[in-house]
């Protein structure tokens, strides 16, 4: 019985980290959507968030299966907590990915306004903080997901960078208006990915130390 749980935690593990792969090509795409004016591409993005909703509902019967079923102690138990809410914060990084694609949509093929240099910016920070999240929780390294809180400090100046370019844009010019907004909504997006890719590393450090710490 203990190889069959021990197996079915390895599992587990397996499958958030699949989850995790999901969600990083689910931004990429999103932003490749975007810097290409890809309509198609876009249109499709949601084929990937079904797959990752579909796997979050996986992930989550066999967590409380396993609580009803193996009553797990003590750090095991801190573990599929964890996983129960990764995979809430996964999905939600999802959901913005659809809605990136959304605003690029909105914002069709018309020429962009500026140089998109800080927006990719974003995206990769973002896509770095999922992968180091997760590999924080693999490893159990608290140092690991302590460093997600660095990434996000800098995700959050490069924020404050784009809504006060496109801000002042803007005011100087209304034509502008409608597609600066699309943007700030895209930043925005990729912003809060990035604030529940530090929520993780919270919850990593909780599991392998029994406290709850905010690292933001």
């Amino acid at each position: 019985m203990r190889t069959e749980y021990t197996e079915r935690l390895k599992n587990l593990k397996i499958k958030l980290l699949k989850m995790g792969s999901l969600v990083q090509q689910i931004i990429e795409e999103s932003l490749q959507a975007l810097m290409q004016q890809d309509m198609e591409k876009a249109d499709t993005i949601h084929i990937l968030d079904d797959r990752i909703d579909a796997l979050e509902l996986e992930i989550e019967v066999e967590c409380m299966n396993l609580i009803a079923l193996q009553q797990p102690m003590a750090k095991d138990l801190r573990m599929i907590g964890t996983i129960l809410k990764a995979i809430t914060d996964l999905e939600r990084m999802g959901d913005h990915a659809v809605n990136i694609a959304r605003q690029t949509k909105l914002i069709g093929r018309e020429p962009f306004i500026k140089p998109l240099v800080d927006i990719p910016r974003m995206a990769r920070f973002s896509e770095e903080m999922v992968a180091k999240c997760l590999d924080a929780f693999m490893k159990e390294d608290v140092n690991l997901a302590r460093e997600v809180a660095l990434d996000d400090e800098a995700v959050d100046e490069i924020y404050e960078i784009i809504y006060t370019e496109l801000m002042e844009m803007m005011i100087h010019d209304r034509g502008v208006m409608n597609q600066a907004i699309h943007l700030l909504f895209i930043g925005r997006y990729l912003e809060r990915i990035a604030d529940h890719a530090t929520n993780i590393g919270e919850r990593v450090i909780y599991m392998v130390t029994g406290e709850r710490v905010e690292i933001n």
